[in-house]
């Protein structure tokens, strides 16, 4: 009587598991910028929250694609159903002015939006 030994594919499963839960949050953001590297505690919440991104061209992006800065608000308003208690995440590029970080900003507060916040990266130590 022959057996099927289920080691090897046991060992694959594992190493193909550990590949994909380190590779899962690199896949989390899709705009590369260059944050500014401030020391501060790390925000802790339960929703995603929705993320605009300001390039260093200017370019503007909400999540992943690129949007005018006219249509900006009306774009919000339709993901989040005019909610402004939703939590919105600025990433701005280190370079860009800061005038045009304000700008969206403000743009932002002035609809509504209470919960805007500018996401920045921990310094390394080296």
């Amino acid at each position: 009587m022959s057996e099927i030994n289920v080691t090897p594919f046991v060992d694959v499963m594992l190493v193909l598991l550990i590949v994909f839960m380190v590779t899962a949050p690199l896949l989390t953001v899709g705009i590369p910028v260059d944050l500014p590297k401030v020391k501060s505690s790390a925000l802790t919440d339960q929703k995603d929250p929705l993320e605009i991104t300001v390039k260093l061209d200017g370019e503007v992006y909400l999540g992943e694609s690129k949007v005018e800065v006219d249509n900006l608000i009306p774009r919000l308003n339709a993901i989040t159903d005019q909610n402004t208690e939703a939590r919105i995440y600025v990433r701005g590029d280190r370079e860009v002015a800061y005038g045009r970080i304000m700008e969206i900003m403000s743009l932002i507060n002035s609809a509504g939006y209470v919960k805007v916040a500018l996401v920045t990266e921990n310094p390394t130590n080296n």
